[in-house]
């Protein structure tokens, strides 16, 4: 009997350690809001909005200990637009995050599957765009540089990143195209390099994206992930912020090289200058945009907050300098650690970009192109994570 006792107890002991070692997470996050836009296709427009700051998602994640430092880790993430429930990622059933790996404490990490790219991980948390006092309505022009709170999610993807060293932290990742017989077609490749440090943070970046929008390769228009048709898009990144007791200050510049572009995508609704479904218009030849961000952040209490960011926007294409000015102004009060409101205001201009093409048209991110080169929109809204 006391053997049968203590066999019971040993049983038990061992359950419980199992369950310790692993863990399974429900998460999410809900960001909905009216927004009002002065000009989208002509005309201005109120509507309930879904992710003007950050993805509305829910997901899984979990680690098991494998132990000696190993675990095994998964997420799975689904983004969604709340005002109809629609996928934000067209057709994916988890279509914001869907990776699996090997995290080890002295080796770092290696995933593999539909994950966001490098220089996103890395150098997008200094650009306003990124963060929940920006966000995805705040982003640079067309999004043309993937700094933007997750926009772009990249498919057949091996991801490196290495465990922090005297904070120093390094990513690398590799996308396959996954078709036979063209495996550089609609591939992507990039690494991102970070150092933080007290106050300071800095980092950069470098991302190419080879045909994207073709077939089911490593970035695709099925899903809305690309922003540009193009048959190469190459971006390189600089940044860094300081903080200085309650108040953040960031400088950011972003380069972005489109070769051969067909098109450009918006995540607005409706049709624009001849193009069809969600895409802002066609482009041909050669785009080049050099972005330069200036971004503050001041927590006037520890729930009451203000920011701001101005980016200048300079542009060569088939001979013309367009040029884009976007500035960014927020406000926002945290009634507890997981809800708070925001009342936020974007302005967009745009000059120099030849007549009646899509870029003579101010586009703030996430909404249709304005008729006109001036948008401005403002969006009063509520986030919740749990």
């Amino acid at each position: 009997m006391k053997k049968s006792l203590l066999a019971a107890a040993l049983c038990g002991a061992f359950t419980m350690s199992a369950h310790a070692q692993s863990s399974v997470t429900l998460y999410g996050l809900i960001d909905t809001g009216l927004v009002y836009t002065n000009n989208q296709l002509g005309h201005s427009n109120w509507q309930l909005g879904s992710s003007s700051t950050q993805n509305t998602v829910f997901g899984l994640k979990g680690s098991e200990d494998l132990g000696a430092g190993l675990h095994a880790i998964f997420k799975l993430e689904q983004g969604f637009l709340l005002n109809n429930g629609a996928q934000a990622f067209s057709g994916s059933a988890f279509g914001s995050q869907a990776w699996v790996g090997l995290q080890s404490d002295p080796y770092g990490t290696l995933t593999f599957g539909r994950q966001f790219d490098v220089m996103n991980d890395l150098v997008g948390p200094i650009s306003s765009s990124f963060n929940t006092w920006g966000g995805s309505i705040a982003a640079h022009p067309f999004e043309n540089d993937n700094l933007a709170a997750n926009s772009v999610v990249i498919n057949n993807s091996v991801k490196y990143a290495s465990p922090l060293y005297h904070g120093v932290t390094f990513e690398t990742m590799y996308s396959f195209s996954n078709k036979a017989g063209d495996f550089a077609n609609n591939r992507s490749y990039g690494f991102g390099l970070s150092y933080a440090q007290g106050p300071l943070n800095l980092a950069a970046g470098y991302l190419q994206l080879n045909n994207a929008g073709n077939g089911t390769g490593a970035v695709t228009t099925g899903d809305t992930s690309a922003n540009f048709i193009a048959e190469r898009q190459r971006i390189w990144s600089l940044g860094g912020n300081y903080t200085f007791g309650a108040a953040t200050v960031g400088l950011l510049w972003s380069h972005t090289q489109i070769d051969n572009v067909a098109g450009v995508f918006s995540f607005g609704t409706g049709s624009y200058l001849g193009a069809t479904d969600s895409s802002a218009g066609t482009l041909a030849g050669s785009l080049r945009l050099d972005n330069y961000e200036v971004n503050a952040k001041y927590a006037l209490t520890p729930a009451l907050s203000v920011s701001g960011a101005y980016t200048f926007t300079h542009g060569a294409y088939n001979g013309s300098s367009p040029g884009w000015n976007t500035a960014m102004l927020q406000t926002d009060y945290a009634v507890s650690k997981r809800t708070d409101f925001y009342l936020e205001g974007v302005y967009q201009n745009v000059h120099g970009a030849p007549a009646d093409s899509v870029l003579s048209h101010a586009m703030i991110n996430t909404l249709s192109p304005s008729s006109t080169n001036t948008q401005v929109a403002v969006t009063v809204g509520m986030r919740h994570a749990f």
